[in-house]
């Protein structure tokens, strides 16, 4: 399935149902009183946050989407059918944004969900409008019409690490190392035109894990869209730690280091918050390193500067054992304690565990 991660889609809640003239009918009393009921509220449009979900392409080629509209209000006082929501599954980690460049709302968990367009209010029956000088009203009120909208979807991922490096430096062949995850690896720069995602596990337990995120080779000015920066660069944001990927194999220490100013250079100027952020560093190709005096000077370089930093080979494995206990350490140490006293619901709404503990029908 084709990685799409921005698409616009057009949105329109319900209209909300018509009230009715109606009167109430006897043999030989044709008017012994209006009876005319309320229409429905139109249904609302809802987008709702699905973890089996990784990418906007189920959307990508429908672009309107309409709720149901609200039913006409009924004889004797019945009030019409209320439109049936619209709920629209979206990937973790979707941002959904107005035209105007107003934000509607993040969804971060899966479950999460929120009401991008309301439905229409009901119309009124000539029932409502019965006074004490007004006994026969002839007249009821239409529903009224659903909000409509244009919303700009963009999917940012949801990782615990993320692999920020030049091209060809390595990053591919890491994740496929410590995950499950098979990018596409080649001798080539580029490789990698999609953000690939994988679940690492440390000493084979699938408890102690955490999400590691690939995103394509940045090159310079990429902070400035050079080579879809931009599109690249987002899925760092909301990632806890972020590793640098330095090719080892250089001539000397300085060159090694100008790949992680280069690199965060770009970060920053992109977006100054990533400053926040968690940092380390791997030099990789300790395999094809013949003299070793520049990456140990390149590492004592960065330890002073108080960044973890580790020699490895992502090719051989040599060093990862190691680098993936330190990453799940940041991490974990980085993660919050879950709210465990909710639970969602089939409809993607959370609700109190007690509560939904008292009332089977919930579950």
């Amino acid at each position: 399935m084709k990685f799409i991660d921005q698409t616009s889609i057009t949105v329109r809640a319900g209209k909300g149902g018509d009230g009715l003239v109606c009167f109430n009918r006897a043999r030989n009393m044709p008017k012994l009183g209006p009876y005319g009921g309320n229409g429905g509220t139109g249904g609302d449009v809802i987008l709702i946050a699905n973890e089996q979900l990784n990418t906007l392409s189920h959307i990508r080629y429908k672009e309107n989407f309409y709720a149901e509209d609200g039913g006409k209000g009924g004889p004797n006082g019945r009030t019409g059918k209320c439109g049936r929501h619209l709920y629209l599954p979206v990937p973790v980690g979707t941002v959904i944004v107005k035209k105007n460049s107003e934000l509607v709302g993040e969804l971060c968990k899966h479950g999460d969900s929120v009401t991008v367009a309301k439905g229409g209010k009901w119309g009124y029956g000539n029932m409502q409008f019965t006074t004490a000088t007004r006994q026969a009203p002839d007249f009821s009120t239409d529903g009224q019409p659903g909000e409509e909208l244009v919303l700009d979807l963009e999917l940012k991922l949801l990782a615990d690490v993320g692999l920020a490096g030049f091209p060809n430096a390595g990053k591919s062949t890491l994740l496929s190392r410590v995950s499950a995850a098979k990018p596409k690896i080649a001798d080539y720069p580029f490789t990698t035109l999609t953000p690939q995602l994988g679940v690492v596990e440390c000493a084979g337990r699938p408890e102690n894990s955490f999400v590691m995120a690939d995103i394509p080779g940045l090159i310079e000015g990429a902070s400035m869209g050079r080579g879809l920066g931009h599109d690249f660069l987002r899925h760092l944001e909301r990632t806890k730690c972020i590793l640098f990927m330095l090719d080892g194999f250089c001539k000397s220490k300085e060159d090694i280091i100008e790949q992680h100013t280069k690199l965060q250079h770009e970060l920053l100027t992109f977006q100054p918050e990533f400053s926040d952020k968690t940092y380390m560093v791997a030099i990789n190709k300790k395999d094809i390193i013949e003299e070793v005096e520049p990456i140990d000077a390149a590492k004592e370089y960065f330890d002073e500067q108080g960044m973890k930093c580790y020699i490895i080979s992502a090719y051989t494995g040599d060093g990862i054992e190691r680098l993936k206990s330190e990453l799940y350490s940041t991490v974990s140490a980085l993660n919050p304690p879950e709210d465990t006293n909710f639970t969602v619901l089939f409809d993607g709404t959370r609700q109190d565990k007690v509560f939904v503990a008292n009332h089977s029908y919930l579950q």
